[in-house]
């Protein structure tokens, strides 16, 4: 895991390309609480809708939100609908000079009706799907290899997002798979469901889901998750197809990476979480692996990566792009085994994935020697000003100068430990001058906030804090109840 954070550290912007089936996703919601005359039936009366690039396109925008810039290479047919999604993608900063134009298939659109009864939660109703899953032509086929190898000496990793509808034929996955071999890259590929992987033979992965892998070996997953048992339709896969690796994805029992000659297949965990929407997790997986390899990880740290995107895209309603600071934050908390003490660099992904997310950033700060109810109180209060707290504590040296020898009376790691079982407390980083003006200078708190019989312009640090726009607060605290007090009685009872 060190190695993977230290990966992470070092993140840097790639380039990618996305071949596959585009989608148009059209959401309209409204009302539904009434039966029509003529039928039992729902109407929705309509008050908004919404367009969304989906299918491959979700991979594009996960990588762009992990750090890519994309090329986006398929089909769409010559109508409105088309010129919707090449305007979203483009909208959601993803290129898609590289969809062609079909006349004899229409785009691909999945609208769905979203009704909302009673002011309660929307729920789908009913999804009306146009597509065309025949074939291509043999002349789009040329079309759509001809925009790969117009753009694939540009890129560090090429995807194939393959869902059955007909763009991604055997000639046209065999012409992607050998253009990016003979180009040196990384080519990924996602599965559809189907009894014959043939057409994907050459590739350097896929990344089937249990459903998806006994479809095409014939064989059954195993429901506990035995490694051994699993290797065995993995390993059908890749020697059956002449992959470099598997990447095999088993729900709620994480993922299973089998490659070229390896001794064993290495499983990777995943955290329990509360599952609210599995749509868009295998797209997720296969975003995060092309990230991770072209930014130089090995398989198993990207598949350690994959997991936890696909961990966290389950934990939202629809398909939403999880950011690449979001996903470190997640592992980094995980290799922390629960502890909140961080290194600044840290901290600093925490509060970056935080801030993807539009939550509010507060700061406090003090020694915390002996933690009593006046801390706990003020730290709740803190807490209670925004979504995010940090809380900045005096290393053991800078302690010392400021209360004396004889303190602290509790040693660094000891304090974090306490003030990071509370539940106020999401983070604890130490600095070992007297006051926090660089912590505030680099984290930039959206509120500073300070406990005690101060006044706003007493704060240590409000002018740094004010300058960016920020907010100082300074909350009471309980008469009688400070550390030096205790610490008096402790000594004189």
């Amino acid at each position: 895991m060190e190695h993977l954070l230290e990966s992470l550290a070092a993140w840097k912007p790639f380039t990618a390309l996305v071949v596959g089936d585009f989608m148009l996703d059209q959401l309209l919601y409204g009302d539904a609480e009434r039966l029509s005359a003529d039928a039992p039936v729902p109407v929705l009366d309509v008050r908004r809708h919404e367009n969304r690039a989906g299918g491959a396109a979700n991979v594009c925008l996960d990588l762009v939100a992990m750090g890519g810039s994309v090329f986006a290479v398929g089909v769409t047919g010559e109508d409105n609908e088309g010129g919707i999604l090449r305007k979203e993608l483009e909208r959601r900063k993803v290129d898609p000079s590289g969809l062609v134009i079909d006349p004899t298939r229409p785009t691909t659109v999945k609208r769905n009706l979203v009704g909302l009864a009673q002011a309660r939660h929307p729920q789908k109703m009913f999804r009306v799907d146009f597509e065309s899953r025949d074939p291509l032509s043999e002349e789009a086929v040329d079309r759509v290899i001809e925009a790969v190898r117009a753009r694939i000496d540009q890129v560090d990793v090429v995807c194939i997002e393959d869902y059955k509808k007909g763009v991604c034929g055997e000639r046209l996955c065999q012409a992607v798979i050998e253009m990016s071999k003979d180009a040196g890259l990384p080519i990924l590929v996602d599965p559809a469901l189907i009894d014959d992987y043939t057409k994907y033979r050459g590739a350097t992965l896929i990344t089937p889901n249990r459903t998806e892998a006994e479809l095409a070996t014939g064989l059954r997953t195993h429901q506990g998750a035995d490694a051994q048992h699993n290797a065995e339709l993995a390993h059908a896969m890749l020697s059956g197809l002449d992959l470099d690796a598997v990447v095999l994805t088993l729900d709620r029992h994480g993922a299973l990476l089998l490659e070229r000659g390896a001794d064993s297949a290495v499983a990777i965990p995943t955290i329990a979480r509360d599952v609210y929407d599995v749509t868009g997790a295998g797209d997720m997986m296969l975003a995060g692996l092309a990230a991770a390899i072209a930014n130089g990880l090995d398989l198993a740290g990207a598949t350690r990566f994959a997991n936890a995107a696909a961990g966290i895209e389950v934990e939202v309603f629809g398909v939403v792009p999880i950011p690449f600071e979001r996903i470190h934050a997640e592992l980094l908390r995980h290799a922390g085994g629960g502890s909140t003490l961080r290194t600044l660099d840290q901290a600093l992904v925490e509060i970056a994935a935080m801030r993807s997310s539009g939550n509010r950033i507060v700061f406090t700060n003090g020694c915390f020697d002996v933690l009593h109810a006046g801390h706990v109180q003020m730290l709740q209060q803190a807490a209670d000003q925004g979504d995010y707290l940090v809380v900045a504590i005096n290393s053991d040296e800078s302690v010392r100068r400021l209360k004396g020898d004889d303190r602290p009376v509790n040693r660094l790691n000891d304090r974090a430990t306490v003030l990071g079982a509370l539940r106020s407390v999401d983070a604890v980083v130490s600095f070992g001058e007297d006051t926090p003006e660089r912590l505030l200078g680099v984290i930039k708190p959206d509120v500073l906030v300070k406990g005690g019989d101060y006044t706003a312009d007493q704060v240590v640090g409000r002018e740094i804090v004010e300058a960016y726009g920020g907010e100082i607060v300074v909350v009471g605290h309980l008469q009688g109840k400070s550390t030096t007090e205790f610490l008096e009685r402790v000594r004189q009872p």
